[in-house]
């Protein structure tokens, strides 16, 4: 499976591929960094739930798009593990081998970590998942007036972001067609790093050209005009306020129940 960003029209079609772009980049920043303060399982729980209730209203496939991005599931499963393993050791013994200890309120730990990472990262995923690239540019320069210069570039590398997971697929496939590498664990290790510095090196060339190109047609050498302007709605206020009260509600039902957590 693979990581396609910005390609999916499905989820393009949603009732989010039509809020503004923006809007869609506040909130989801937003809410991220409500979560980041707690540490404790049911808040990450709680928000995450929410998170998939308003994805499948909003029509999306929420188990789908976890599976389609599933490095960072993988991620976070590790996350939670780690911290299992690596925290104090308070209560009820639930595992013990070797040198792994795995308590009851470890465990607590780990799980938090690892919900709480799944909820931070899911606002995260609808955003990349229903912006286009050139609405988002739009809109950072006509919403909130950032430099066209600094607009510009991101979209460039947004645009590029696509090209570099369509490379490495490209690249996987010409080694697997003139039979390089082998099998096992240390052999799929060289090969990763092998097609890594090939991809380094291509996108320093891309970007040297493209660079040198935007310079040559004038981008970012004074006032710019757009093409499109950038639309707002009753609809991105909706939206707006439905996501940030995910974790303000994840917030109300742990501290109701006892288990609110900071980080400090």
């Amino acid at each position: 499976m693979s990581i396609d960003l910005f390609a999916e029209k499905e989820e393009a079609r949603t009732v989010y591929g039509r809020l503004n772009a923006g809007i869609k980049l506040l909130v989801a920043s937003l809410v991220t960094v409500l979560l980041v303060a707690t540490v404790d399982a049911v808040t990450g729980t709680v928000a995450l739930a929410l998170e998939m209730v308003a994805l499948a209203a909003g029509g999306f496939k929420p188990v789908r798009l976890l599976l389609r991005f599933w490095p960072i599931l993988l991620a976070t499963l590790l996350s939670g593990w780690a911290t299992a393993i690596m925290a104090d050791k308070t209560g009820d013994v639930l595992l013990e081998f070797a040198y792994i200890t795995v308590t009851t309120d470890s465990a607590e730990a780990g799980l938090g970590m690892m919900m709480r990472g799944l909820a931070m990262a899911t606002p995260a995923l609808m955003f990349i998942t229903t912006t286009d690239p050139t609405d988002l540019a739009d809109s950072l320069a006509q919403t909130y007036k950032l430099p066209a210069r600094f607009v510009l570039a991101a979209l460039a590398a947004l645009r590029l972001v696509g090209i570099m997971f369509a490379e490495w697929r490209t690249l996987s496939a010409a080694r697997r067609a003139r039979g390089a590498g082998g099998r096992g664990p240390v052999n799929a290790v060289r090969n990763a790093a092998g097609q890594v510095f090939v991809l380094l090196v291509q996108a320093i060339r891309r970007g040297t050209r493209l660079a040198t190109t935007m310079e040559a047609r004038g981008f970012g050498a004074g006032q710019r005009t757009w093409a499109r302007v950038p639309q707002h709605s009753g609809k991105d206020a909706v939206f707006a306020v439905l996501w940030v009260a995910i974790p303000l509600i994840a917030y109300a039902v742990s501290a109701s129940i006892g288990t609110l957590k900071f980080l400090l």
